[in-house]
């Protein structure tokens, strides 16, 4: 059984000897306090005792997506598939699956509001402040689904002055890139912020043929036409009282980064699929909140109502082959139709006092998600569905007493999925003595999903009928799933001195449990054969936290206990009749591990030099032992590291502005990351393995007093291939990152 070779450290030493990598964690001048809302109360950074990286609004706006994260800070990780679904890993924890009916281990919040499924944890980054990083299971204040930790973005908020920004840029495949934000004072105590983003680019990868009797297309995958906006309205009637109002709306259109299957033999940025195996992506995002914030006396009180929604239409060709449309039988396709709201309350209330702090909040949330998932094959009609392939019209998966004589050619599941949750959590600290602080945080969740679920086959004479897999009964039911958990944290917190902080934690997550959707497919009925359990982590954190004049330089060792980890695999399931069937399906392995050392670190040694570097080395490891409910792939995953855990990631960066003239300045900077190999899934298989790479990113700009930016930029210069996310069905398929790209750009801000 292959595992990860150890590292080859010449790579990254070469990578910091070429560039400048990585952005700025804390961009900032010298002295300036990193000010963050990591524990729902502003505090500096370097007093909290534990691991968070920021990433300032400047260096947050040259990213496509929440995704590109991973690219700036070691030790995080994005699976991408289906252009905005994302699951983040942090510490090499989180399961890789794109269904949208299971969340992420890493809980993604976009101006206090949790995103609650993967279709939404990618938002189109434009006029953010700032993202906050957070390492580690986060338990006590961001609930269930932050078992491996939390991302914040923190939108720019109006204030009582006029501000604003224009920005465009332009590159190769025709990119277009157009920000714009404002802040319109309206009246003493109410302003107004008003931003946007558009983004334009063609097709990255090409469409090649592999077949020279198969035509394809010529638009390959990844074109993106995408654009936001956002309005938040700030109410401040008096010096006590704070009202937010936040509306967005988002488009997440073009052609989806098809995937690349290892069976074909095509060239970097290269995919191969035929004309049905082109689709497009449209997803819609929108959302309202209202936050209001009351101060009373040394309470503040903070109640967060809002409502998010998406619809979303993609497809693409799953098992990579390009087909002809003479020949259906050897393409199958996979299209998914979704629509998502979710409505959420929390209230906290809060004091800060000199030698204690403490916190008390409850939290509701309701949710439902609708899905249609139809599998079809080869030409595809879009009255009549007309086509057919083999593994859609098998005998055995249409059953031997189908509703109709004729061929199925298409397989539908309709899913309904409603998740209610209910939480009570406290987050306090106090000092023991002057230098000694204790940390104790604890959350009750409770949680009720509630799903329904039909797989049906379209047969050629029109009829649509329910699947009856080997004549063992209808794929159709109902699924109830109710829990409560106890998750929390603890904490020590030692100031050597002034500049110098010691801590040591202990902190507890879960991921919930669920059904899987793609399973009344194969199953029998829509019950006991999709469950998987929920997952659980408990860590073990020692670090340092060094602030002096223009240096900063952290450090943290961690261990965790990885129970139960969710993870895409074929799972073998009972029948009543004692026979079984496989499926793959997200289930639930025994145990792992997780633990190693970050470091990170930010200088300024001279005026207007901003240097910026992080390090992560990580072990992880899948115990499994004869689980009965797989006992066969129990020693498949044994002794494998978890998906996409690298041992080794490193990020550096410089920035180096200085004055041309009097009314002109010069700014250069670099950033990129070196990721160690990696496996994309439990199976870890040679074939399934990513390669170590590096990516390099670069710009140039000049400055003048008036406000006016102009500059060139590159990313991706080392034109790296690499995976963004795989799974596997009909062989294995890939998704691609983005080649090499560049451009100028063109900013004004008053």
């Amino acid at each position: 059984m292959p595992k990860l070779q150890k590292s080859n450290y010449a790579a990254p030493l070469s990578l910091a000897a070429l560039m400048l990598a990585a952005p700025s964690a804390y961009a900032q001048t010298p002295g300036d306090e990193v000010i963050v809302t990591a524990t729902k109360i502003e505090k500096s950074v370097q007093d909290l005792g534990l691991s968070v990286t920021v990433i300032d609004g400047e260096n947050l706006s040259e990213l496509n997506g929440a995704e590109e994260l991973s690219q700036k800070v070691p030790g995080l990780q994005a699976a991408v598939a289906n252009g905005s679904q994302v699951a983040f890993q942090i510490r090499g924890i989180g399961a890789v699956d794109h269904q949208a009916l299971t969340p992420t281990a890493a809980a993604v919040y976009v101006d206090g509001v949790y995103q609650a499924t993967n279709v939404q944890t990618s938002p189109l980054l434009f006029d953010i402040d700032r993202a906050e990083i957070l390492k580690g299971p986060q338990g006590s204040l961001y609930g269930r689904n932050a078992s491996s930790g939390a991302i914040n973005f923190n939108s720019v908020l109006p204030g009582q002055k006029k501000t604003g920004y224009l920005s465009s840029e332009f590159g190769n495949f025709e990119r277009i890139n157009l920000n714009a934000g404002a802040t319109l004072p309206v009246s003493d105590i109410f302003s107004l912020r008003l931003s946007g983003r558009y983004l334009s680019q063609d097709a990255a990868l090409d469409n090649v043929v592999t077949n020279p009797d198969v035509t394809v297309p010529n638009a390959g995958g990844g074109k993106k036409d995408e654009f936001g906006l956002r309005a938040i309205g700030r109410l401040t009637p008096s010096d006590q009282t704070e009202i937010l109002l936040n509306v967005h709306y988002a488009e997440d259109n073009g052609i989806n980064t098809a995937p690349l299957n290892d069976s074909l033999d095509v060239g970097k940025h290269e995919i191969s699929v035929g004309p049905d195996g082109i689709q497009d992506t449209d997803n819609a995002f929108y959302g309202a909140s209202a936050q209001l914030r009351q101060s009373f006396g040394k309470l503040d009180f903070v109640s967060l109502t809002a409502y998010t929604g998406y619809t979303q239409n993609y497809g693409f060709d799953f098992d990579g082959t390009p087909a002809p449309f003479g020949t259906p039988t050897l393409n199958s396709n996979l299209r998914y139709d979704r629509d998502f709201t979710q409505v959420s309350q929390e209230f906290r209330l809060s004091h800060v006092g000199e030698s204690a702090e403490w916190m008390v909040g409850a939290y509701l949330e309701a949710e439902d998600l609708d899905q249609e998932y139809l599998i079809y094959c080869g030409p595809l009609d879009p009255v009549a569905l007309i086509g057919t392939c083999s593994y859609v019209g098998a005998p055995g998966r249409v059953g031997p007493s189908p509703v109709s004589d004729g061929t199925a050619f298409s397989l539908q599941s309709l899913i309904t999925q409603s998740r209610k949750t209910a939480a009570l959590f406290t987050y306090n600290s106090f000092d023991i003595t002057d230098r000694l602080e204790a940390v104790i945080g604890g959350r009750l969740s409770y949680e009720n999903i509630q799903g329904r679920g039909e797989g049906r086959h379209y047969f050629d004479d029109g009829t649509l009928g329910l699947n009856n897999r080997d004549g063992l009964g209808l794929a159709i039911g109902d699924n109830e799933i109710k829990d409560t958990r106890l998750s929390g944290n603890l904490g020590l917190n030692y100031h050597i001195s002034d500049d110098t902080l010691l801590y040591a934690s202990f902190a507890n997550g879960y991921k919930s449990g669920g059904f899987n959707g793609e399973v009344i497919n194969n199953a029998t009925h829509f019950a006991d054969e999709g469950l998987f359990g929920a997952e659980t982590v408990n860590a073990f954190e020692l670090g340092s936290k060094f602030t002096r004049d223009s240096l900063t330089f952290n450090l943290a060792g961690f261990y965790q206990f990885y129970d139960d980890p969710q993870a895409r695999i074929f799972v073998p399931f009972d029948l009543d009749d004692g026979g079984s069937f496989t499926s793959n399906s997200l289930s639930n392995l025994d145990k792992a591990t997780s633990y190693g050392v970050e470091a990170e670190g930010h200088w300024t040694p001279i005026d207007g030099l901003d240097l910026n570097g992080g390090v992560t080395w990580l072990q992880t490891e899948i115990q499994q032992g004869e689980d009965p409910n797989v006992p066969q792939n129990a020693d498949i995953f044994d002794g494998n590291p978890l998906p996409f855990a690298s041992e080794f990631s490193a990020t550096l960066s410089a920035s180096y502005q200085w004055p041309v003239s009097s009314n002109l300045s010069a700014r250069v900077s670099g950033s990129g990351k070196y990721q160690s190999e990696f496996f994309l899934d439990a199976e870890g298989l040679e074939t399934r393995k990513q390669n170590g790479y590096e990516t390099i990113d670069a710009s140039a700009d000049l400055l003048l007093n008036n406000g006016i930016e102009v500059g060139v930029w590159g990313r991706n210069l080392s034109n790296s291939d690499y995976a963004v996310s795989g799974y596997g069905f009909i062989g294995y398929n890939t998704f691609r990152g983005q080649p090499r790209t560049y451009g100028v750009a063109v900013k004004y801000s008053y």
